[in-house]
């Protein structure tokens, strides 16, 4: 079966950091702030220190990752909304396959995915801010102390939702897990969720497009 390669290891690198780091904050998180957890599961100042280094060890991943020419490259895409992405939101049929292409020619990431690439890094960046003004009070005035906190406490149950939302969708989708693990997928795959990132890597090899045969026998999800 024919793979395609998608992610390298610089890429495969900053995710699989920037989600441990994230499980860690979530986690800690719970068991700072939720009284029945914090008491059954203890030792509160070692938890709060796991906590407080994982937070500022958040952005560290992307940092180190932007010296990749491949991170740079994702990046780029992940900032570029294209019309494909604004037929992608507003289509109710945009998941579907049909004689083993999909609908839209999607490119490497379609929009969904855009979208909860720009919140992660809004939030990554918001939470690192307000975690700071928490860790270090001493130089905040209390107005702002009290805004920090509201902003931080919030937006961890908005991030603990998006990160149960992430990991239900890829999940469901073992060849994308597989991809991000391998950093390959198979054509088939390629061509029925991202066709027009198959059709630009078949370019790029030389003109050899994407059989839709090669797709193993079970159902491609609409």
């Amino acid at each position: 079966m024919r793979r395609l390669p998608r992610f390298g290891a610089p890429e495969r690198t900053v995710h699989h950091a920037t989600a441990l780091l994230m499980i860690v904050c979530l986690l800690t998180a719970v068991c700072l702030y939720l009284p029945a957890v914090s008491t059954l599961v203890g030792r509160r100042h070692l938890l709060r220190t796991i906590h407080l280094w994982a937070g500022f060890a958040l952005p560290v991943p992307v940092l180190l990752g932007w010296f990749s020419r491949g991170f740079r490259q994702d990046l780029r895409r992940l900032d570029r909304f294209t019309p494909v992405d604004r037929q992608w939101l507003r289509r109710r049929d945009r998941r579907a396959v049909r004689d083993g292409t999909g609908v839209l020619p999607v490119g490497k990431f379609n929009a969904g995915q855009k979208i909860n690439a720009a919140f992660v890094a809004g939030s990554i960046l918001v939470m690192t801010a307000t975690g700071a003004m928490l860790a270090f009070p001493g130089p905040w005035p209390v107005p702002l102390r009290t805004g920090a906190t509201f902003v931080h406490d919030w937006l961890f149950l908005a991030v603990a939702v998006m990160t149960c939302g992430h990991l239900w969708y890829a999940l469901r989708d073992r060849e994308a897990l597989i991809g991000m693990a391998t950093g390959s997928v198979p054509q088939w795959w390629a061509r029925a969720h991202h066709s027009g990132w198959a059709a630009e890597e078949a370019r790029r090899a030389g003109g050899a497009e994407p059989l839709p045969n090669e797709r193993p026998s079970g159902r491609v999800r609409p």
